[in-house]
């Protein structure tokens, strides 16, 4: 039987200033938005450092490094669940080059319906980590299985990963 879907989200491009309620965008600092303090260039020159473009949250554990291989979505991709880390932050970096989705609602209290989330477009050098509570979609691959660098809390006390079942929202997302 197939899915009748009664809402679709239409992603927009990821910027800074549309993702700052949900975390931040991962991405080489703009000219203008660069300092002094967080681009500057080291290793006798050979390189360029865009420094901290993203600050690691975790309450209790250590911050791990794993990868993911996401599997790709078939577009407009139906979204199934929701979920958020109350004790820390989540970073996503594609290394394959590829571009992906995100979904995500503010964190807090769980979100009730569709109209509560946004999604967004990202390009493959574009990362995205979300604070500590925001809630989210798992990775929205795109084209072919894909690699992510994943930078969250691992170990520590308490649970850090809570599931919503949204499939009773009959909603889908394409750009």
């Amino acid at each position: 039987m197939t899915k009748h879907i009664t809402t679709t989200l239409t992603a927009k491009p990821l910027t800074k200033a549309d993702f700052a309620p949900f975390g931040d965008v991962i991405e080489l600092y703009k000219d203008n938005e660069a300092t002094p303090q967080n681009r500057f260039t080291i290793n006798q020159g050979f390189a360029e450092r865009h420094h901290q473009l993203a600050t690691v949250s975790h309450d209790g554990g250590s911050v791990g490094l794993s990868i993911f291989l996401a599997q790709p979505r078939a577009l407009p991709a139906v979204l199934s669940v929701m979920e958020y880390h109350p004790f820390g932050s989540q970073a996503f970096f594609s290394l394959d080059k590829q571009d992906y989705l995100v979904v995500v609602a503010k964190a807090g209290d769980e979100p009730k319906s569709a109209d509560e989330l946004h999604a967004f477009y990202a390009r493959h050098y574009q990362g995205v980590q979300y604070h500590a509570g925001t809630w989210h979609h798992p990775l929205l691959a795109l084209n072919q299985v894909c690699q992510f660098l994943v930078v969250d809390r691992v170990g520590g006390e308490g649970i850090n990963c809570i599931e919503l079942d949204i499939n009773e929202w009959q909603v889908q997302v394409e750009f």
